[in-house]
């Protein structure tokens, strides 16, 4: 189980940059407030509601399907296809899915500038989560219902250690991706935090590197 932005690519592209602006201006417009109150309002709702999206669903009503449309609505063109990653996703045992809170629109034109779609087998969004994001329990149980993922033969990588927790719990094996020194791409020290915390496993600064090193396993069912 992958996470997508900031997982499957650098940080230092600022691909989630441009989404972070959007949904910023997004506010603006649909609270009426300046860009500097709009900046708390999109820090405070994705720190306690797991995205931006939920808090305004939750406190003011929002239609969804407007936003997601606006937000990710961005240039894709910094990413460039990795071989060298669609080399070690192939050689990982079992299936390789795809966890987001973000589209399945945008996560496939992620992967596909990267070149690694044909590696995933499916990918699981914040539409099919029922729009409750990571880090919800219920957000992994519905992935684990549909995808039928057993847990304790499952790991999950991801840049935000918070949503490692649940994972976890379930039993699966974590994979804290957080390259070092990308302070610049605006990263909130909350979102830095937790690499030493219990339920993160592992901690690399190097997808790539990480998968290869992985001892080679015969391939076979998650």
């Amino acid at each position: 189980m992958f996470d997508l932005d900031n997982t499957l690519y650098p940080h230092h592209l600022n691909l989630w940059q441009q989404v972070d602006d959007r949904i910023r201006n997004y506010i603006v417009d649909f609270l009426k407030v300046p860009h500097d109150e709009a900046f708390r309002v999109q820090k405070d709702y994705y720190k306690r509601y797991g995205t931006t999206m939920r808090g305004l669903m939750t406190e003011h009503g929002l239609a969804p399907d407007d936003y997601l449309d606006y937000v990710h609505m961005i240039d894709h063109s910094p990413l460039t296809p990795n071989a060298a990653l669609g080399a070690a996703l192939e050689k990982l045992p079992g299936r390789r899915l795809i966890l987001t809170n973000g589209t399945r629109k945008h996560a496939d034109a992620v992967m596909r500038r990267l070149a690694v779609h044909e590696h995933f087998e499916d990918i699981f969004d914040i539409v099919a989560a029922e729009l409750e994001p990571k880090p919800s329990a219920r957000t992994y149980e519905r992935f684990l219902e549909r995808h039928k993922v057993d847990p304790g033969k499952a790991a999950m990588f991801e840049d935000l250690s918070r949503n490692l927790e649940v994972p976890n719990a379930l039993g699966m094996t974590t994979v804290l991706v957080v390259p070092e020194g990308q302070r610049e791409v605006f990263r909130e020290d909350w979102e830095l935090a937790g690499r030493d915390a219990p339920h993160v496993h592992h901690v690399t600064d190097d997808l790539t590197g990480f998968l290869n090193r992985l001892p080679a396993r015969p391939r076979r069912p998650a």
